[in-house]
């Protein structure tokens, strides 16, 4: 963006900086353009929305409401529509949509949509509501009362996806506010063997620089994974045991080598039979899948991680005892 002043290009800067929103102070890692000849400020559209949605998210957390995936992630388990969904709880006609878009809700408003999560409490909210027909009431009663059966019988059972990305991985900066999502991860595995069929340490190189990137641009991560720094840069989480998953699953082929030093490889080969869905991901995830694979295709596994040490993400939480690394981090990417 060019200044108003001279006409030529800015500088992009960032720097700490405390907004008020709802009478509370947030710290964000606040975005502007710099004149470099004036020494004005100016900011953009584009800008002032990565600086509020840190702010969005920091409010999320500290007052423990629901975030827009949840919200979504609500209706789309009870199968009603948003402006149902609205009536039901006495919202205004258009409000849940533009919850699920970003709006943050009120804390009463918050406070219902969790209470509507639990389907029990929720059936008593649909026939407060009154929003339906006879009919149409005994259909959507009758679903509740499958989905309550089905996860009474499911309560106690092993999940896999608490155990691959963590059991504690509720939604915080460690997940750049987003839902873990196993699904999503297994199809980034998919797309990034396809594209550039890696050994294991550049695998996990892709994924972190995938979901960092991806924050950097929408202050949300693509499948809420945790990272750790280890000695060859950052991880995922349990990598060890999700790569085996894929591979269990067959999502991916995985062909072992060892080398004359004694060490063993691990190469990441495409199943011709499993094929990346590109349907689970928004354009943005998908330009951030793209940018990482164009940026990373032809680097050499050594080369990948010389450059993730680079990373303030990695030196700062490597030192300082293998740290989980918080997704802010990708605001300070240096490489890509």
């Amino acid at each position: 963006m060019k200044s108003p002043i001279t006409g030529k290009e800015m500088a992009l800067q960032k720097e700490k900086r405390v907004i008020i929103f709802r009478k509370e102070e947030f710290s964000v890692v606040y975005h502007y353009l710099k004149c470099i000849e004036s020494e004005e400020q100016f900011t953009s559209t584009e800008l002032d929305e990565i600086n509020m949605l840190q702010v969005y998210n920091k409010y999320r957390e500290a007052h423990k409401l629901p975030y827009p995936e949840q919200i979504k992630e609500l209706r789309d388990r009870y199968k009603i529509s948003a402006i149902k969904m609205a009536d039901i709880l006495g919202f205004g006609a258009n409000m849940y949509r533009n919850y699920e878009n970003g709006e943050v809700p009120s804390e009463s408003n918050s406070r219902l949509i969790q209470l509507a999560q639990d389907p029990e409490k929720f059936k008593h909210l649909i026939v407060l509501s009154g929003v339906y027909t006879v009919d149409e009431e005994r259909n959507i009663l009758r679903h509740l009362d499958e989905l309550i059966e089905r996860e009474k019988q499911s309560i106690w059972s092993f999940s896999i996806e608490d155990y691959l990305l963590g059991f504690d991985s509720s939604i915080g900066i460690h997940t750049g506010y987003t839902l873990p999502n196993l699904e999503k991860l297994r199809q980034m595995i998919i797309y990034f063997t396809a594209s550039v069929k890696p050994w294991k340490t550049k695998m996990n190189k892709l994924l972190f620089y995938a979901d960092f990137v991806n924050f950097r641009k929408t202050c949300f991560s693509i499948s809420g994974t945790q990272y750790r720094a280890i000695d060859m840069g950052p991880v995922p989480n349990n990598f060890n045991s999700i790569f085996e998953f894929a591979a269990d699953h067959e999502d991916i082929n995985i062909e072992r080598k060892s080398f004359p030093s004694g060490a063993l490889g691990e190469k990441f080969l495409p199943n011709p039979e499993r094929k990346f869905n590109p349907d689970l991901f928004n354009d943005d995830e998908l330009a951030s899948l793209n940018e990482v694979v164009t940026k990373f295709k032809n680097t050499s596994v050594s080369d990948i991680i010389e450059t993730s040490h680079l990373e303030k993400a990695w030196y700062e939480n490597y030192q300082d005892g293998k740290k989980l690394i918080s997704y802010e981090y990708g605001f300070e990417l240096e490489t890509i």
